[in-house]
């Protein structure tokens, strides 16, 4: 499959290293579902998206490493707003650092259009490429731990002492670690935009199933 043309040419390794420095300070270790090591996995695999689907890297990267400047905690208001405070917090970081302008609003709306609360559906082939990337990274065994990670933070138990599996009440995941598989993200899959992310998507959902059959062994 021939590459993506590189409309950076010889900037771009200066552009990711800026980039990666940033988002070392903006991604503390403090939320590992949110940190430094998950922004550089959605750059990795955007990348990979990318060349497989013909994107345009001047877009996707910056997008990829700032989809989560302004980190809105679950559970806060403005949670739905989140991507498009991110947005907006990139494009001013994007200006002070010189970045091509020709890039910024395909930039936004990739940024923008890439948040599942934010239900802001993504218009371009770049938005759709940061947009799965993202997802996958909720998905597999990285999925299972950030799951977890995010289950710490909220204090909330890994599962029903009384119905694990939700088999005779609803579905709820701010109470219970093990629903969010079931209530958000083995639906994601559905969503994927790119036949490369679905692929993907399908063989990491598998990994979970497996993981589940056998935390049903162990409780």
């Amino acid at each position: 499959m021939e590459k993506t043309k590189e409309p950076l040419g010889t900037s771009e390794k200066k552009w990711f290293e800026l980039f990666s420095n940033k988002a070392r300070v903006l991604y503390p270790h403090t939320d590992p579902a949110h940190d430094y090591l998950h922004i550089m996995r959605v750059v990795n695999t955007a990348k990979n998206l990318c060349l497989a689907e013909q994107g345009n890297w001047a877009v996707v990267m910056p997008a990829a490493f700032f989809h989560d400047y302004i980190n809105v905690p679950k559970g806060d208001p403005r949670r739905p707003y989140a991507s498009q405070l991110s947005a907006e917090a990139t494009i001013e970081y994007l200006k002070h650092v010189g970045y091509p302008e020709e890039y910024y609003e395909a930039i936004r709306h990739a940024i923008e259009a890439h948040s599942y609360s934010a239900n802001i559906p993504a218009e371009t082939l770049e938005a759709k490429i940061v947009q799965d990337a993202d997802r996958l990274d909720s998905l597999g065994a990285i999925g299972i731990a950030r799951c977890f990670a995010t289950s710490s933070m909220m204090s909330r138990p890994f599962y029903s002492e009384e119905d694990p599996w939700a088999e005779s009440r609803d579905l709820d995941d701010k109470n219970f670690g093990i629903d969010h598989f079931f209530q958000k993200l083995f639906k994601l899959v559905e969503h994927l935009n790119t036949e490369t992310a679905k692929k993907e998507g399908e063989h990491r959902i598998a990994f979970i199933k497996t993981y589940l059959d056998q935390i049903k062994r162990e409780i």
